[in-house]
This record gives C-alpha cells, sequence and structure tokens, in this order.
C-alpha cells in the first residue's frame, strides 16, 4: 500500500466529519429563546460585517504580491506554480477561519440554551462547535497540500526537471514557497482580529466594570456586542487562520529536509501520512470529552484534556508503525523525534495550565496582589508571566535536542535536521481535537453573555460561567501549544531554507563573529519587540476610542443607564472594525518587508540572522505574554467567584485593570507572533533567488 493515500484520505474524513458536526451535533440543537436568537444574530452580523471589510483590505495585498510573483516568474526566479500556490494558500487558510466561525456564531446561543438543561449538554454543544474550527483546518490543510503534491507530481513527470534535481526534489523545493499565501492570510486574521477584539473587550470592561459598576456582558453595556464580535474575529477565526499556517508550514518544511536527508519520497511520505493519521485519531479523542452535571473546573479540564491525551497516545503507537514501514527498522530513531514533539506539546499545555489556571499558587498570588490595588497586580502578572518561560523554552530546547540526535544528527546533521522537523509535525498532529479545546473557549464566552444578556436564571449562567472560566484555560493551553509547535516549525523552516539556498549555489557559513549574522541577530531579535509595540499601541488606541463612545452613549442616551433604553451596539462595532482594519496594515506589512531589506541591503548571512534572532527573542516573549495574559484573566475571575470581596469589591476593580492591560498581550500581540517568525522565513524561502542575484553586499 502507497501510505501517501492517508493523506488525502485524511483530509476527506476531516471534511466529512466536519460535516457530520455541522448538521448533527450543533445546527439541530435548540437555538434557545426569542431574545438569544436576536442576541446571537446581531453577534453574527457584526463578526460578518468585520470579516468583509478585512477581506476587501487583504485582498488588495494579496494582488499586489500576486503581481509581484508573477514578475518574479518573468525573470526565472521561480516557477509558474508559485503565485497560484500562494492565493490557494490564503484562500484555504482564510476558508479555514471563515468556517470556524460561521459555525462559532451559530453555536454561543446554543449552548447558552443547552446549560439550561445540563452542563455536559453544554459542554458537548460548544466543544462541537471547537471541533468544528479543528477539523477544518486538518482537512483543508491537507486538501491544499495533496492536491498540490498532485499537480507537482504530474508536471515533474512529464517536463524537464527542476534545477536539474530529481522529481522528489523538484516537488519539495517548489512546495515549500506555498506556505508564504497562509502566513500572510493568517497574520492579517490574527493582527487584525486581536485588534477588534480587545479594543472592544477593554472599552467594555473599563467603562461598564470599573467606571459604571454593572455586570460583565450587561445588555446596558454598548460595547458588550463588539466584545461577542471580537471573540469570534479574533480567537476563532484567527486562531484558525494561525495554526493552519503553522500545519501545513511544518509538512512542507519536514518534506523538504527529508529529501535532503536522503530518504526521499519516502521522507514525504512520513510527515504527510502521519497527518492524515492524526485526523483519525483527533476524531477518536472527540467521543471522550464527556462530564458529569455536578463537575468542578477540575473535572471539565479532565474531560478535555481526556480528548487530547487519547488522541495523541493513537497517533504515538500508530508513528511507531508508519515509521517502520515507511523508512525501514534502521531509521526507527525518527519515531522517538515524532514522540518528542508530541510530549513536548503535551508539557508545554500542562505547564501553561500551571500558570494561568486559578486552581493554582501563581494565579492565586496576582489575585491576592488586588488586596494593595491595581499596580501591584500588574507587577505580579509581569512576574508570573516572565517565571512562565522557563518551563516551555527548556522543554522546547529538550524536544530539539532529543529529536536530532533520536534522528541521528550526530553522524548524518541533514538527517537530525529532519528529526527536528518531524517532531514539529508530531506535536501538530492532534491539531484537530488540540485546536477544538482552544475555540471551544470564546463560544462558551459567547454563550454565558447571550445568557446573561438574554436573562436567563442564575443557574445557566453559572454552568456557562463553569465553561467560560475553564476556557480560559484551555485559550492560554492552546496558545502555548501554539507558540511551542510555532518555535519548532520556524526552526525547521530556516534550516529548510539554508537547504533552498545551497540548491540554488549558495553554501552558507554561518560563523556567529560574521558582523552580517551578528547584525542580522540583533534585528531579528529587536523585531517581536517592535511588533508587539505596535500591535500593543493600536489596540490602547482602538480601546480609547470605544471608552469615549460607551461614556457618549451613557451620557446623552437617556434611560439607558436605567435599562429602559437600548444602547447603540452598531456603533461601537463600526468603530472597532474601522479602527482594526487601518491599524493592522504596518505591523502584517513589517514581516513581508523585514527580511526583504535585511537580505538585499546586507545579504543572505544577514537574512538568516535576523531569523534566528526573531525565533529566540520572539518564541519567549510570546509565552510570557500569553501566560501574563491568562493569568490576569483568571485572576480576576477567581474574585468573580467570591473570593476576596467578590464582584464590585476594590480587589475586583484591581483585577480588571490588570485583565486589561492582560488582554491585549494574550490575544493580540502575543500569538500574532507565531505567525511573524514564521512569515518572515516563508518570505525569506520564496525570495531566496531573488536576495541572492541582487543583493547589496555580495
Amino acid at each position: 500500500m502507497n501510505l501517501l493515500w492517508l493523506a488525502p484520505m485524511g483530509a476527506g474524513l476531516a471534511l466529512a466529519f466536519v460535516v457530520y458536526l455541522i448538521f448533527v451535533e450543533v445546527l439541530p440543537k435548540d437555538p434557545g429563546t426569542e431574545k438569544m436568537r436576536e442576541i446571537a444574530k446581531f453577534v453574527s452580523e457584526g463578526a460578518f460585517a468585520y470579516l468583509k471589510r478585512q477581506y476587501s483590505i487583504v485582498g488588495i495585498f494579496f494582488l499586489v504580491v500576486f503581481l509581484l510573483l508573477l514578475w518574479m516568474v518573468s525573470k526565472g526566479y521561480l516557477v509558474i506554480f508559485v503565485p497560484f500556490a500562494f492565493l490557494s494558500g490564503g484562500f484555504f487558510s482564510g476558508l479555514s477561519g471563515f468556517i470556524g466561525m460561521t459555525i462559532a456564531t451559530k453555536a454561543s446561543n446554543r449552548t447558552a440554551s443547552a446549560a439550561r438543561k445540563s452542563l455536559n449538554q453544554a459542554l458537548r454543544v460548544a466543544f462541537s462547535a471547537g471541533s468544528v474550527m479543528g477539523m477544518t483546518v486538518v482537512g483543508l490543510g491537507l486538501l491544499d497540500l495533496v492536491i498540490w503534491y498532485a499537480i507537482l507530481d504530474w508536471y515533474y513527470s512529464t517536463h524537464p526537471l527542476f534545477m536539474g534535481t530529481d522529481k522528489i526534489s523538484a516537488i519539495t523545493s517548489t512546495m515549500l514557497c506555498f506556505g508564504m499565501g497562509a502566513s500572510s492570510q493568517a497574520l492579517f486574521a490574527r493582527v487584525g482580529g486581536g485588534i477588534f477584539t480587545k479594543a472592544a473587550d477593554v472599552g467594555a470592561d473599563l467603562v461598564g466594570k470599573v467606571e459604571a459598576g454593572i455586570p460583565e456582558d450587561d445588555p446596558r453595556n454598548p460595547a458588550v456586542i463588539a466584545d461577542n464580535v471580537g471573540d469570534n474575529v479574533g480567537d476563532v477565526a484567527g486562531m484558525g487562520a494561525d495554526l493552519y499556517e503553522s500545519y501545513v508550514g511544518s509538512i512542507v518544511a519536514t518534506s523538504a529536509l527529508g529529501v535532503s536527508a536522503g530518504l526521499g519520497v519516502n521522507g514525504v511520505i512520513v510527515p504527510m501520512a502521519m497527518a492524515g493519521l492524526g485526523v483519525v485519531a483527533s476524531i477518536i479523542g472527540t467521543f471522550f470529552v464527556q462530564t458529569k452535571e455536578s463537575a468542578s473546573q477540575g473535572a471539565l479540564l479532565a474531560a478535555l484534556r481526556r480528548g487530547v491525551f487519547v488522541s495523541a497516545g493513537i497517533v504515538a503507537a500508530t508513528s511507531f508503525f508508519l515509521v517502520k514501514y515507511a523508512l525501514g527498522a534502521q531509521y526507527l530513531g525518527i519515531f522517538w523525534s515524532i514522540l518528542s514533539g508530541l510530549l513536548a506539546g503535551i508539557l508545554i499545555g500542562i505547564a501553561t495550565e500551571y500558570y494561568t489556571s486559578s486552581r493554582y499558587a501563581p494565579t492565586k498570588s496576582i489575585a491576592q496582589a488586588s488586596v494593595t490595588g491595581s499596580a501591584t497586580v500588574i507587577i505580579s502578572g509581569m512576574g508570573v508571566g516572565m517565571f512562565s518561560t522557563l518551563i516551555p523554552v527548556v522543554t522546547v530546547g529538550i524536544a530539539i535536542l532529543a529529536s536530532f540526535y533520536s534522528a541521528g544528527g550526530a553522524h548524518n546533521f541533514n538527517m537530525g535536521l529532519y528529526g527536528i522537523a518531524i517532531s514539529a509535525v508530531g506535536m501538530l498532529s492532534t491539531l484537530g481535537i488540540t485546536l477544538a479545546t482552544d475555540a471551544y473557549g470564546p463560544i462558551a464566552d459567547n454563550a454565558g453573555g447571550n445568557a446573561q444578556m438574554s436573562q436567563q436564571p442564575p443557574e445557566v449562567r453559572e454552568r456557562t460561567d463553569a465553561l467560560d472560566a475553564l476556557g480560559n484555560t484551555t485559550a492560554a493551553t492552546g496558545k502555548g501549544f501554539a507558540i511551542g509547535s510555532a518555535a519548532l516549525t520556524a526552526l525547521a523552516l530556516i534550516a529548510a531554507y539554508k537547504e533552498q539556498l545551497l540548491l540554488l549555489g549558495k553554501e552558507l557559513k554561518l560563523d556567529m563573529l560574521d558582523p552580517r549574522i551578528l547584525v542580522g541577530l540583533f534585528i531579528g531579535g529587536m523585531l517581536p519587540f517592535l511588533f508587539c509595540a505596535l500591535t500593543m499601541q493600536a489596540v490602547g488606541r482602538a480601546a480609547g476610542k470605544i471608552v469615549a463612545e460607551v461614556r457618549r452613549q451613557f451620557k446623552e442616551i437617556k434611560g439607558l443607564f436605567e435599562g429602559s433604553a437600548k444602547a447603540d451596539y452598531t456603533r461601537c462595532v463600526g468603530i472597532a472594525t474601522r479602527a482594526a482594519q487601518k491599524e493592522m496594515i504596518v505591523p502584517s506589512l513589517l514581516a513581508v518587508l523585514a527580511p526583504l531589506v535585511v537580505g538585499l541591503s546586507i545579504g543572505v548571512e544577514s537574512a538568516v540572522g535576523l531569523l534566528v534572532g526573531a525565533l529566540v527573542t520572539g518564541f519567549v516573549l510570546a509565552v510570557m505574554m500569553a501566560n501574563a495574559g491568562g493569568a490576569w484573566d483568571n485572576a480576576k475571575k477567581y474574585i468573580e467567584e467570591g473570593h476576596l470581596g467578590g464582584k464590585g469589591s476594590p480587589c475586583h476593580k484591581a483585577a480588571v485593570v490588570g485583565d486589561t492591560v492582560g488582554d491585549p498581550f494574550k490575544d493580540t500581540a502575543g500569538p500574532s507572533l507565531n505567525i511573524l517568525i514564521k512569515l518572515m522565513a516563508m518570505v525569506s524561502i520564496v525570495f531566496a533567488s531573488f536576495i541572492l542575484k541582487n543583493t547589496f553586499m555580495k
């Protein structure tokens, strides 16, 4: 049997399961009362209005880059397929986020309605909707890859080989260029969605909770619908596009490195077949996510974790036989590389949970700091975030060493690089269910807002709050997983970039004392901080506009605060949309232009230094920001559960301030760094030939 068929089979199975989830597990569920449906409609309309505006702006970017790539084809820098693959990658990445967000907006009221019956039913609806996002990403990602593999296999079988290499080398070298479209779309989705969601969230919290003293998701708050819209465009559509490009990028980089290591077509079969097996494992794992009605947050988390662990166990077991059959018993070290990636993903998730869950000491210490005010809350949260980088960095470091030497890196350097790359595929192989546990969070959050605004009985809000509190932890865990996988994927892409330069006739001598490399390292190390500064300031400016608008409505709309008049939700959604679309452009262009400017002005050696520097600081900064933000958020929720005075107390107001600082940390700047470090590597690969021939410093 040709094991490469596991990839298209996995793609078909994933998309078929998406159809099952949508039409059996989500849409047929009770949509709730008329008021619940009306609120869900407001959120859905706002989300689609945002996406329509975003896609119109992103479309211009894609058209310009497409024409540029066509020009490069005409000059002989690229093969004809690259511009069209660029478009297909962007299209499928955007489509993944669109489908996931569509179902998420339809699931919030159904989750709230299910919570009127039982906690387990609400969990199943929210998790099934999250699974739509997860399985759509892996299904469309694999579909894109197998379509292009088939096209290139046919082309290079009937035409002169690319650069005189054998067919599989030509295929993988060409496919390396395909991830730039997905990465570009992901960055726009992440940055734009992140600015929107956090501007609305910060504006709603600062005026609603702190100044007006009204509850979260109170319908009197004009920014409450914008806040719910933001959860969908940022945390669902943005996260889906983000992990889509990680998934595709890890597979194409591993395939190229497998050929460089001398494994031929078998080096391509293993990562693509593993992805197919991961689909099956993820589907099986979803059926293990169940809980009891009286479940605590720990039991709820255990239910989600059980599904992930079952999926990881299946991948671990089947990958042993996959490696043995595809590569032979002499390459079983590759299996240990895969296992190191799987274990690293699980350990990063556990560490993230420890530092962000209100069940553990770090988050409780932030809540305790609220006794002395918002300043100490911020100081404590920063400290927790910085300290939380230790375990993920050490874990990824051990995984890199283990995967490199297990694959035989001591004797064959390229084989060791293949081991590192395949460990990234191992970590992402269970993406279908891992992303489901992440996307579930904003759906539960929206369900809580729906229950509050539709004035459901207290027990309904209690159940949705239990799911929402868990969602904060799973979202933080998902971000940790995304960051860890991004680090391994980016490292694999940098290695693939080096191999691409070798194919183009440029052998790099990476001497750390070479001033070109040192300059690249400095610039690369600075870029994540500059990128975060741009996105954080963007959130601040956009949030300021929301704050001013909410204050204006409370002041000018008579009866709004008393509940006898209706807020103008549309105006806040419009303000957040316009601000996000305007503010996302400069940070997104930075990722595209930086490697081009450095490569053309200083040389490819400096470009490699840029990528390495950005990877090191970007990985650590992303972990710190994601964990600090998650811990601040859960510290606030810990107080809202009745500790330290509960809702409305001075401690609660101090914690809300900390949470508003953490919002752009964890949902805008931090997760966007994942894409920054990968997109710069993709851009470097696509423009490698152009930079080599036109660099100022030869």
